[in-house]
């Protein structure tokens, strides 16, 4: 961790601090020098005299600047090496000067008091998570309940309520991944699974509401293309492109799998996940994947929460996959995954 704009303590600037100090001691020996003269002292005396004040006045700017460059020097070195600030306190020597003690004491103080305001903040963290996961599990029941009794209905009104069910079980579903948004690393499993399988459940799952929107699937992906991934995770980064797609105009959705670089180091599977919909404004695809942005294309439709592609980023970087998405307005846009084939390279990457 460095801090670019922190200053320096240096000979120059130990100089510039002490330029009051040293000035006066300065006009001191100048004063003393002059009352010698007055008092008739000899050349050789007042030589020596004054030789001899500058030499303990070099020796004890020297002393102070040693004893203050230690305190400060490790100060620095800390704050340059601590990937954790709790261990600061642990690798800054002790000082020996006044300043330098109220300094650390006063650091000491503010850290415990971040500390502590740190742990509260993170339990009231884990108490919000823990009460929307008991939310969702909750709400899962009637939910359920409603789907059955739904199962034994027909017809139009049957088939609106069907839909707008399904939105809702996507909406718990997302709300359950936001919750558990700060401990993501905790909740994936690693394994090989086949590519055109996963696309083909998430558009199944999310058939329903894409005819709805009257939106058709192309897929072009290999049967035998395998990707390494966590099952859950990738289930929900596809649904999130489907439904976005869907929602914005799109008529026709198009995956794409195929290997590139494969001979190289860099050896992977590229999904291409491609609509036709209204397309992103150039000035907001830079922020797609923010957290809580909506843009322009979002709020026209007034249904965006700008947490969906925000989730879909922090899960492929939590399992080393890659993410571009590129966008023209009024064109449509295309979103890649890129799946590394050495795993060693999804560990680095976590």
């Amino acid at each position: 961790m460095q801090y670019q704009d922190t200053a320096r303590f240096t000979p120059i600037s130990f100089v510039r601090d002490k330029a009051l100090a040293l000035t006066l001691a300065l006009v001191t020996i100048a004063f003393v020098t002059s009352l010698l003269v007055i008092l008739g002292t000899t050349t050789d005396a007042i030589l020596l005299i004054d030789l001899t004040l500058v030499a303990v006045l070099f020796l004890a700017f020297a002393l102070e600047y040693r004893r203050r460059a230690r305190f400060w020097k490790s100060i620095e070195e800390a704050l340059e090496s601590l990937d954790k600030t709790r261990y600061f306190d642990e690798l800054v020597c002790e000082p020996t000067f006044l300043e330098g003690k109220i300094a650390l004491d006063m650091a000491r103080s503010i850290a415990e008091q971040a500390t502590h305001e740190g742990n509260e903040l993170r339990m009231q963290s884990h108490d919000r998570t823990q009460y929307t996961e008991l939310w969702v599990h909750e709400v899962k029941t009637p939910l359920a309940a409603a789907r059955l009794l739904l199962d034994k209905m027909h017809g139009e009104d049957a088939s609106k309520l069907k839909l707008e069910l399904e939105r809702v079980e996507h909406l718990v579903e997302q709300a359950l991944f936001t919750a558990r948004s700060d401990t993501l690393v905790n909740d994936y499993v690693i394994r090989e699974i086949v590519l055109g399988d996963a696309v083909g459940e998430a558009c199944k799952a999310n058939m329903r509401y894409l005819t709805s929107c009257g939106v058709a699937i192309d897929i072009h992906i290999d049967p035998q293309s395998t990707v390494v991934a966590d099952k859950a995770w990738l289930a929900f980064i596809l649904t999130q492109l489907i439904i976005n797609a869907a929602k914005y105009d799109a008529t026709t959705i198009t995956f794409e799998a195929y290997e590139n670089d494969k001979e190289g180091p860099h050896a992977c599977t590229i999904l291409e996940v491609r609509d036709d919909g209204c397309g992103i404004p150039a000035a907001d695809v830079p922020r797609v994947f923010d957290r809580g942005f909506t843009g322009e294309v979002g709020r026209a439709h007034g249904s965006a929460t700008g947490m969906g592609l925000y989730l879909v980023a922090r899960m492929c970087a939590q399992m080393g996959l890659g993410i571009m998405l590129a966008s023209e307005e009024g064109v449509g846009t295309r979103v890649q995954l890129s799946f590394p084939h050495d795993r060693r390279r999804m560990h680095m990457s976590l």
